[in-house]
């Protein structure tokens, strides 16, 4: 890997750090700089703007929920098996060492939410991904057998969506110890649900 390589790597997992700490838009070049003792110029040179950073936060942290969250469920066998191991791993990305201030999506979503402009874009394109992914998994579950056939797919991922969210505002905000236990609770009521 080349030196440039390698400075872009450690600017964007820094980046990634203080979004953690700070939001996204916690995330600029000065003080980017002044944590990496780099000057401004030089981090311009790697980003444009402080929005094609915020976007490379962004992607980074799509780089990592890849890895966490859905490569390893995919090793899961498909159906149930699977769509337990997506939830499953899904609520722990939020607890995750590699992300200290918890799902980077769910954080942004608040900040960006009435942004208009490529991160935003970026953001919402994501999740669209994650909700078009689960909804593709919970359909794996009714071709497998494990689903009634006359579910709505799209309404069960809208649901196990929310219960992530809702998980997050526990553990984070609230700082309830039990919100694992909850959110695992509810998440196999919903299963339940639509079981034959």
């Amino acid at each position: 890997m080349s030196k440039g390589a390698e400075t872009r790597e450690r600017i964007i997992d820094r980046a990634y750090m203080v979004a953690g700490r700070l939001g996204i838009e916690g995330v600029t070049i000065g003080a980017l700089a002044d944590e990496l003792n780099l000057s401004k110029s030089g981090l311009f040179a790697h980003f444009g703007s402080k929005e094609d950073l915020q976007l490379e936060v962004l992607k980074e942290g799509e780089r990592r929920f890849q890895e966490i969250v859905i490569k390893p469920a995919l090793k899961a066998p498909r159906g149930l098996p699977r769509l337990k191991k997506l939830f499953e791993l899904w609520v722990d990305w939020d607890s995750n060492p590699r992300n200290p201030g918890g799902c980077i999506f769910i954080t942004a979503s608040v900040e960006l939410d009435d942004r208009e402009g490529r991160t935003r874009d970026y953001l919402v394109a994501t999740q669209r991904n994650l909700l078009s992914f689960m909804t593709g998994a919970v359909r794996l579950c009714v071709e497998a057998g494990h689903f009634r056939p006359d579910i709505d797919c799209e309404q069960f991922a809208h649901e196990a969506y929310g219960l992530v969210l809702s998980h997050n505002h526990f553990k984070r905000l609230l700082r309830d110890p039990n919100a694992e236990k909850h959110a695992s609770k509810a998440f196999e009521r919903l299963v339940r649900s639509v079981q034959r």
